[in-house]
């Protein structure tokens, strides 16, 4: 079908919740959405203009098909199911072939032993979990193993109690010795329960009932008994210590971050009793959605795939299926799942904390290169460019009063100074100082020199940037126009603290940079090298011109000269010195011929000139 047709279609779909299906010209799903109203949320993609993937998206759309729905609820878990069917190309993804093990316990046998599952099963043994992967699971086996002293090696109990000699693992502290006797079946049995409630994530409860036995003990005169309960107690505040908090099936509070680059990442922070104990984060294609959107997408996503279910989910902003969400875990839990936004506190500090961990997360995976090419996009999407703008050119004026009008021209490509490219202009037809006048003759000069094949000057930018206000943009389109050239053009306004703030089009319409942090960054680099190549020629000519005005003085040479400059920096400073402070940087002699010429009466009338003009603030 053609757009007009799609369009009409869409305008036939009722005012109803549902999911809908785009279809690409080979009938194949590529793309799967949930809506409150059907016929509102499906026109909308045949109409307007659209973000370039959502518009990539729609001219690859041939057909679509939709699926009414009782409720709001009822489309997000039909869209949840569509979306893990087809796969579709335009959906945000996370890995489909990442799994979650689980610790199984079986406590079907006298003497239980901890294993890693990949999936749970109705077969009377308990499991804990699921873990962020396989190594973090062994770890987790192995650290609890240690700490109350559990048998880790392949022995088998009962049948080996106090039948062999001990291993390594009770030489260097690791086990309790049951396979020569040291412990017998009792005390294992102790050791695996105080491991369950650890990994039911009950830590404050077992220290609190071994401290109470310990005591117990203590008063019955027991004191081996007593011991051993103090020692299972420091293994377990050793744990503590060191954050080894275990979840269970779920933690008590998970925190959701996400972030936006040259790739996207979706990070989950588990907490459980108040402390940090896994951490997930995973990178994804930049999603066609908006960022609530994404998030909401991601969070149905992962828990359906996790399995367990935290008792508070943070997230970074509201969506719009906030409540369907809360009910669909809820559901699948078996047990209340609240879901906040927060906007303060310590929950808000764990939201930042995992908003901040998906960006690095992001930048670490990302390269420069990708970086600053999502930067060029996200540029191209502010200013509306048919083209990105891989190559940029700024222009700015430099000059101190009337004297040594120059211009710079600076060119980025794909993001990066290009200085091979760069071009800097003496201002030739003005003789006082105009800056509208002067942009006005270096744009011209620029693009004719183009018109005229001059290979230095061969390209045309995708985008032109001018130093200063809307006036500055329009006198740049204004040449532009009459060469026949159409290129975009803006100018790059400062704020009072001479820092880029915005962009500004010939009209006067403002573009905000200042909220994406990658194109305020890049704006301000072009702006404050362009300003910097200007002063630098501008510089150059002035101090050449100063220069050969101390060069009239005799036994000033070249190297006296910069010994001059370089010390007192400007004419009139040196005009200005005394005999004495001359003759702390040159000889006596050629301190008197600097002293001499400055203070005699015809030469002091005309540096005095010089030096007013030369020490003019510098634009």
């Amino acid at each position: 079908m053609l757009i007009d047709e799609l369009r009409e279609k869409a305008n036939r779909l009722p005012l109803l919740p549902g999911v809908y299906l785009m279809l690409d010209e080979k009938g194949e799903v590529i793309y799967v959405g949930k809506a409150k109203a059907l016929k509102n949320r499906v026109t909308s993609y045949f109409r307007g203009e659209h973000e370039p993937k959502t518009a990539a998206m729609v001219e690859k759309v041939r057909d679509f098909n939709v699926i009414v729905a009782a409720s709001e609820f009822e489309a997000l878990v039909l869209e949840n199911s569509l979306i893990k069917r087809h796969q579709p190309h335009y959906n945000i993804m996370l890995r489909d072939d990442k799994t979650y093990p689980f610790i199984r316990l079986d406590v079907k046998s006298e003497c239980p032993r901890f294993s890693i599952v990949n999936k749970t099963a109705d077969d009377g043994a308990k499991y804990f979990g699921p873990f962020g992967g396989r190594r973090l699971t062994r770890d987790i086996i192995d650290t609890i193993s240690k700490a109350l002293l559990l048998p880790t090696c392949g022995k088998k109990f009962p049948r080996d109690f106090g039948k062999s000699r001990t291993c390594l693992n009770y030489h260097m502290g690791n086990c309790a010795g049951y396979c020569a006797g040291k412990a017998g079946k009792e005390e294992y049995e102790a050791r695996i329960r105080d491991a369950e409630m650890l990994l039911n994530g009950k830590s404050a409860e077992l220290k609190a009932e071994l401290e109470k036995e310990m005591l117990k003990a203590s008063d019955e005169l027991l004191f081996e008994k007593a011991a051993q309960y103090r020692d299972r107690l420091r293994a377990i505040e050793g744990l503590n210590n060191r954050q080894m908090v275990i979840g269970g099936t779920g933690s008590d509070t998970d925190a959701v971050g996400f972030y936006r680059g040259a790739k996207s990442c979706f990070s989950v922070l588990h907490y459980t009793g108040g402390n940090l104990s896994e951490k997930e984060s995973e990178l994804t294609d930049e999603p066609l959605e908006s960022d609530p959107e994404a998030v909401s997408a991601l969070v149905r996503q992962y828990y359906s795939m996790r399995g367990a279910w935290p008792k508070t989910l943070l997230l970074p902003f509201e969506t719009e299926d906030m409540a369907e969400i809360e009910q669909m875990l809820s559901e699948a839990s078996g047990h209340r799942v609240y879901i906040e936004v927060p906007q303060r506190g310590e929950k808000r500090f764990l939201v930042e904390k995992a908003m901040l961990n998906a960006k690095e997360e992001c930048m670490r995976f990302t390269t420069a290169q990708q970086r600053r090419m999502k930067t060029l996009e996200w540029l191209q999407d502010a200013l509306d460019l048919k083209d990105l703008p891989k190559r940029i050119e700024a222009f700015d004026i430099s000059n101190t009063g009337n004297f040594g009008i120059v211009a710079s021209m600076t060119v980025f490509l794909n993001g990066k100074p290009l200085k091979r490219d760069y071009r800097k202009f003496r201002i030739k037809g003005l003789e006082s100082q105009d800056d509208f006048g002067s942009m006005r003759e270096v744009l011209k000069r620029r693009f004719n020199r183009y018109l005229d094949g001059d290979s230095s000057f061969g390209e045309l930018p995708d985008l032109l940037l001018v130093d200063g206000g809307a006036v500055h943009a329009g006198i740049a389109e204004d040449v532009l126009k009459e060469l026949n050239i159409s290129l975009p053009v803006l100018g790059m306004v400062k704020d009072d603290r001479h820092r880029t703030r915005a962009l500004i089009y010939s009209s006067g319409k403002e573009v905000g940079i200042t909220g994406n942090t990658a194109v305020f960054s890049l704006i301000g680099n072009i702006q404050e090298e362009t300003h910097r190549f200007a002063i630098e020629y501008h510089r150059s000519l002035r101090n050449a011109t100063i220069g050969s005005q101390l060069e009239d003085i005799k036994g000033v040479g070249e190297v006296r000269r910069n010994e001059l400059l370089k010390h007192f920096k400007t004419l009139k400073a040196i005009k200005n010195a005394a005999y004495d402070e001359l003759c702390a940087v040159v000889p006596k002699n050629t301190a008197k011929a600097v002293f001499d010429y400055f203070h005699s009466e015809e030469q002091g009338e005309n540096s005095g000139k010089l030096s007013e003009t030369y020490d003019l603030e510098e634009k």
